[in-house]
């Protein structure tokens, strides 16, 4: 009778102990839902700070030109002006341009008399020039923008071949 009574007002150690589990079994679930409700908010934030950054970009590279522009209509309306005017006017627009790809990283380069690299340029044509080595660069299509691991547009040229 004496073990009766040690046990009518406790639980066995086997009820205890499964008890204590359930509970640390439901704060883990408890846990591991808030975790992955806080991944999915993480995912979501991430994914809308990258859509307003992409945007804060792309206008800012459209700021950029806007001063092109400006000049571009400027030049228009001075067609009726002396051509040289004209010439001079769109020349200064195009450094202008240039100026503005330099300052988002991708300068204009002439690659004229440089040996031929198939990572920066793309061979549009081959010519016999007898005084230039082979794989010389002896005339640019269109430039090359950017360098090494940034290029814009690689150059289109025309290479020297080799004598026969």
């Amino acid at each position: 009778m004496a073990d009766q009574e040690t046990n009518t007002g406790t639980a066995p150690p086997v009820e205890a102990d499964l008890e204590e589990a359930r509970g640390k079994a439901a704060e883990m679930e408890d846990r591991w839902r808030r975790t992955v409700a806080e991944l999915d908010n993480f995912r979501k934030r991430v994914a809308r700070e990258a859509g307003q950054q992409r945007e804060t970009e792309r206008a800012l590279v459209a700021a950029s030109w806007l001063p092109v522009v400006d000049n571009l209509e400027l030049a228009l309306e001075h067609a009726d002006a002396e051509h040289d005017a004209i010439v001079e006017g769109v020349q200064a627009v195009r450094d202008q341009a240039l100026g503005v790809l330099a300052g988002l990283g991708y300068p204009r380069f002439d690659d004229t008399g440089k040996s031929f690299d198939p990572g920066l340029h793309e061979a549009v044509g081959t010519t016999s020039a007898p005084e230039t080595p082979a794989g010389t660069i002896v005339h640019v299509v269109r430039p090359r923008y950017g360098d090494g691991a940034r290029v814009l547009r690689p150059a289109a040229v025309v290479v020297a071949a080799e004598e026969r």
